[in-house]
């Protein structure tokens, strides 16, 4: 699919963003592993979760939906063994479905193959692996990349794992296989990851205890059924609040938002440079901190990320590239070399595709340096072609880019965006003046 798109005047309105999608995965993960029933409200209906879905439903569990709600009979800890050799699990483009999952099937007593597509194929298994092979897993890898073949241990060691990178997605695959260990697992991480599995843990009965940057979990006889409302998503949100921070005379209220403190980095830096956005209406939904956020057009001033903050923001640098190419002087992205392994070469796609807007942008090892302001260009006046690169994040990207270029943009591979936010060209549409 390949998607038009040209400059709006403002853009302005109400709108609410669909289910976080790394709540979305974990709450199907321990849903499904309780005992008892759950309902999961707003959850995200996406390509990435259908996997995840999918996965369960096929190791026994019963989940059925609706258009807002998913309905989980949790089987217990103890999967069901599909009874055929080689059980095959597809992830499709989910990171977070095969590094999560990997955790679970470690624990069971059957084996399986996780297999991904070819995205998702080319992308680092190695991380999640060593953690699992010194908790006593069985797996073997591809050199370290899918697929996948996991062979239950039924019972894994306890370790006290440090690792060299903050992720979150190895830290709740390592605390996850946690619940079947002999005794106490402690996850250690150079600085604090998102605690969407921490927090969902302790609401599911389990004894977490979290100390500075070091988490442990003990293992448990039984998860205890909980329903969940998923909030909106954070990462999502950071297109809309962009497109409002750069398109002048725009105001735009996007409700329902879950700042987590561990996911708030981006909306630290553009206060810092000077964004007009403000939280509102604090609530508590399902042991998260949600707000509405209003985002108003902004004059920006350009600032650097290093990185003790990456983890906070990793999914929002592709925007906030975009956001910084419109701010005066020059913005400075280090430390974020996990960029090079997410869907696509994010570094790469990002420099590659703003060179062609006209933006001033160079590419380093770790991140890049960004002229922006009245430098940056965005004044093509041509139809060009960009790429997504089948990245559902450069994708979203590049459609705010389009509402400020003078140019007509067309997007190739556009409905990747399905991997995280149907509807979002929909969504986008309707705030457009």
């Amino acid at each position: 699919m390949k998607i038009n798109l040209k400059k709006v005047d403002s853009i302005s309105g109400v709108i609410e963003m669909p289910g976080d999608k790394s709540i979305t995965h974990r709450s199907i993960m321990l849903s499904s592993l309780s005992e008892g029933s759950s309902i999961i409200r707003n959850y995200l209906l996406s390509d990435d979760c259908d996997r995840t879905i999918e996965a369960f439903r096929k190791m026994g569990v019963e989940i059925k939906s609706d258009k807002n709600n998913l309905y989980i009979k949790g089987v217990g800890l103890k999967l069901a063994n599909p009874n055929v050799k080689n059980y095959n699990i597809y992830a499709g483009n989910s990171g977070t479905t095969v590094r999560l999952l990997s955790g679970i099937l470690a624990g069971q007593n059957f084996e399986t193959i996780i297999t991904g597509d070819k995205s998702l194929s080319m992308r680092p298994m190695q991380r999640v692996i060593d953690p699992l092979l010194r908790m006593g897993a069985n797996i073997i890898s591809k050199g370290g990349l899918l697929p996948l073949k996991i062979t239950g241990r039924g019972s894994l060691k306890a370790i006290n794992y440090k690792s060299e990178k903050s992720t979150a997605q190895v830290k709740s695959a390592v605390l996850l296989a946690g619940l079947y260990a002999d005794g106490p697992t402690t996850y250690s991480e150079p600085m604090k990851s998102r605690d969407h599995s921490e927090r969902m843990l302790k609401a599911f009965g389990v004894n977490v205890d979290v100390r500075g940057n070091s988490v442990t979990v003990c293992p448990i006889d039984k998860l205890i059924a909980h329903d969940l409302t998923i909030p909106g998503d954070i990462s999502s949100a950071a297109f809309f609040i962009a497109a409002a921070l750069i398109i002048p005379n725009s105001n735009l209220i996007i409700k329902n938002v879950g700042v987590n403190p561990t996911r708030s980095g981006l909306v630290e830096v553009l206060k810092r440079m000077g964004a007009n956005i403000t939280l509102i209406n604090f609530r508590e939904v399902s042991h998260e901190p949600v707000y509405d956020i209003i985002a108003k057009y902004s004059k920006l001033k350009a600032t650097n990320i290093e990185a003790p903050l990456i983890p906070r923001m990793i999914d929002e640098i592709p925007i906030f590239a975009l956001i910084a190419s419109q701010a005066e002087g020059v913005t400075k992205v280090s430390g974020a070399e996990e960029l090079r392994v997410k869907e696509t070469d994010r570094i790469k796609a990002i420099v590659g595709q703003f060179k062609k807007l006209g933006v001033k942008i160079e590419e380093l090892k770790d991140g890049f340096l960004i002229n922006g302001g009245s430098s940056s260009g965005f004044t093509i006046t041509d139809a060009i072609i960009l790429n997504s690169f089948k990245d559902h994040r450069i994708a979203m990207t590049l459609a705010i880019a389009s509402l400020i270029a003078n140019g007509k943009i067309a997007i190739k591979n556009s409905d990747c965006v399905d991997i995280s936010f149907p509807g979002f060209y929909e969504t986008l549409k309707g705030i457009c003046n």
